[in-house]
């Protein structure tokens, strides 16, 4: 079981701040920590001591070998600018439990932005609902990370994806190469998700897709239930759960296969996660994309 806890538990936490931050301590307090502090970490060379260097930096083994005052010197890591992208359709207020898909969303873009925070980079948030597409650039204080919580806290779900606009012109912005982390259900009636991912793929960013999905959605459990609906067409099915549910079983899995591929092909990190699982591998995922973009 995972060491962090429930995130069931961390989402009823109030304040996204506060559950950010205890999942954020949970899971560095679990892991190496020295392959995710901030700058410094990498072992680079030695170098003669000089008058006003941090003593705290000498290595005295290499004194006792040499009778020399040498400096351990580290690799500077480069911080880099990640921009998180938000699916805020009105499919992502599809429940499980007590719990929808945008609150799981919420919690999991916060964390992820906190961590990024943590490790000096500067952070950007983009929200995609009914035809619209709110942006915060990217930067790097703790206010801004205050503000980029305050906007997850005031996401409100509806409507459809937001159809194609200038993306291009959005995302480009810098010539250095980004982390961008996309967040949604991948939920499309036009392939509108997968055009936005090409457009953003001729920017050569790295991309992470974070496909959120729910238990009763993936094992169709919906107890008590046979009519369903499509919360952004408003269309309605009925169904007989019991009969469907090896059919839609393998659908999914058809479904999911060839969302992997396509993924795949466009050389995007994608992975999924279930709304009932800690984010321990979702952290761990976003850590080694990062530390492809490290100069």
């Amino acid at each position: 079981m995972s060491k962090l806890l429930d995130p069931k538990i961390l989402m009823a936490i109030k304040e996204l701040n506060l559950s950010a931050k205890t999942t954020i301590d949970g899971f560095m307090n679990g892991i190496n920590k020295s392959t995710v502090k901030g700058a410094g970490l990498e072992f680079s060379q030695y170098r003669s001591y000089q008058p006003g260097d941090d003593l705290r930096s000498l290595d005295w083994k290499m004194f006792a070998r040499s009778d020399r005052y040498y400096i351990r010197e580290s690799e500077v890591e480069t911080n880099i600018s990640v921009r998180f992208l938000v699916d805020a359709s009105a499919s992502m207020n599809h429940s499980d439990g007590d719990f929808t898909k945008i609150e799981y969303a919420r919690y999991l873009t916060a964390c992820l932005a906190y961590l990024a925070n943590l490790q000096g980079d500067a952070i950007g948030l983009y929200i995609f609902k009914n035809a619209e597409l709110f942006s915060m650039v990217a930067k790097q204080d703790y206010q801004h990370l205050a503000r980029l919580f305050y906007q997850l806290e005031q996401i409100r779900p509806e409507g459809t994806f937001t159809k194609p606009i200038h993306y291009k012109e959005i995302f480009a912005g810098t010539q250095k190469r980004e982390l961008l982390v996309f967040v949604t259900d991948l939920y499309q009636t036009e392939n509108e998700i997968f055009n936005l991912l090409d457009t953003l793929n001729t920017l050569r960013h790295e991309i992470v897709v974070f496909h959120v999905v729910s238990r009763n959605e993936m094992e169709l459990d919906f107890k008590g239930y046979t009519t369903f609906e499509d919360l952004e067409t408003g269309q309605t099915i009925q169904i007989d759960q019991a009969k469907a549910r090896s059919e839609y079983k393998n659908k999914l899995n058809l479904y999911l296969e060839e969302t992997r591929t396509k993924m795949l092909d466009r050389r995007i990190y994608y992975r999924t996660v279930s709304t009932d699982e800690p984010l321990d591998q979702a952290l761990r995922d976003f850590l080694k994309q990062r530390n492809k973009l490290r100069i």
